[in-house]
């Protein structure tokens, strides 16, 4: 409780004690009962009342969070030229009041659930996009009251400023920035430039009618439900698509795979080939050296005597034609005479 309240308090007390006093002096005087004491203390109630409801009404104090507009019949244009700060203030009692007016940060909220926004029921804002779609935006709106504005202020709007002005301003401010995107800008690559144009237009506009915007949130965007259904019919239909094209690269993978694995066994073919070519041509270059090394070996006697060699055991003489080569005698047989 503040002081201006307190002097209020105490002179309402006092007020009510003078009346008690007062209908108790009327009892007493139609009992034939004196009453002459009652009478100086109804006048010191009285005097009391009225100095302590008059400095009550002369002592206004102001919120951190306030300024003030003195409303005066001394002035010419009918209020001081400069508003009253937070603190203790003295005005002439029962001729000047005070206007009060926050300058703290307000919030005022358009949304389509009747909980959020300032007004009850559904308050969005409905727009259309450059290309005709229809869509609903809840949106808020933080601003405050530049102290050293409010006297324009009140002047021109006293406190319908927020109905008057905050309100109409930012739904046009909405709307027409709506109107200069496409709904799918909005919903995508332009929501950030959508947000900045809105904010730039209210600012401007509040600051023309001596209130300053903090800031603007775009909370929410909502279509109809028929360009909702369409939406959701391309995004399935954009989900198909990417599903076969998923199918084709992975069926590309598989033939690719299948490719590089019939190449690679073919070329594991041509290498055995290969080996086994080569393996051939060492085995025949190898024969040949050796069919070559015992051609060189073999003479005349050598085969005369592996032929021998081979003959039965118990061979003792050979006769051959004449004219033919010699034979060798047989181990341990005498050397017989020659048979013509």
């Amino acid at each position: 409780m503040n002081i201006s309240a307190a002097f209020q308090g105490i002179a309402t007390i006092a007020w009510i004690a003078f009346l008690g006093v007062i209908v108790t002096m009327f009892i007493r005087s139609s009992r034939n009962q004196p009453a002459k004491g009652f009478s100086t203390l109804a006048i010191l109630l009285l005097v009391a009342a009225i100095l302590l409801t008059s400095v009550g009404a002369g002592l206004v104090f102001l919120q951190a969070d306030e300024y003030g507009v003195v409303i005066s019949a001394f002035q010419p244009n009918g209020y001081r030229l400069q508003p009253l700060g937070p603190g203790l203030h003295w005005i002439i009692p029962f001729v000047e009041s005070v206007q009060k007016y926050s300058i703290a940060k307000q919030t005022y909220t358009m949304a389509t659930a009747s909980s959020e926004g300032a007004v009850q029921g559904d308050d969005s804002i409905q727009a259309r996009t450059k290309d005709g779609q229809q869509v609903f935006l809840d949106a808020s709106v933080i601003y405050a009251i530049d102290p050293a504005k409010l006297i324009q202020l009140h002047i021109t709007w006293q406190n319908r400023y927020e109905q008057n002005v905050v309100r109409p301003v930012a739904r046009a401010a909405i709307r027409d920035a709506v109107s200069q995107f496409g709904v799918e800008e909005i919903v995508s690559t332009k929501r950030n430039e959508l947000e900045q144009a809105i904010r730039d237009e209210i600012s401007t506009n509040l600051a023309a009618n001596n209130i300053t915007m903090t800031d603007f949130l775009l909370r929410n965007i909502r279509f109809s439900d028929e360009y909702a259904a369409a939406v959701e019919q391309k995004q399935i239909a954009e989900q198909q698509a990417q599903q076969a094209k998923f199918v084709v690269e992975q069926r590309k993978q598989e033939a690719e795979q299948a490719r590089q694995v019939a190449q690679g066994q073919a070329d594991a073919a041509v290498i055995a080939a290969q080996g086994a070519a080569q393996s051939r041509i060492i085995q025949a270059d190898a024969e040949a050296k050796a069919n070559q090394t015992i051609s060189q070996s073999i003479t005349p006697e050598l085969v005369q005597y592996l032929y021998v060699q081979k003959l039965a055991a118990g061979v003792q003489t050979i006769f051959i034609p004449t004219g033919n080569q010699f034979i060798l005698p047989l181990p341990g047989a005498a050397t017989p005479a020659t048979q013509q």
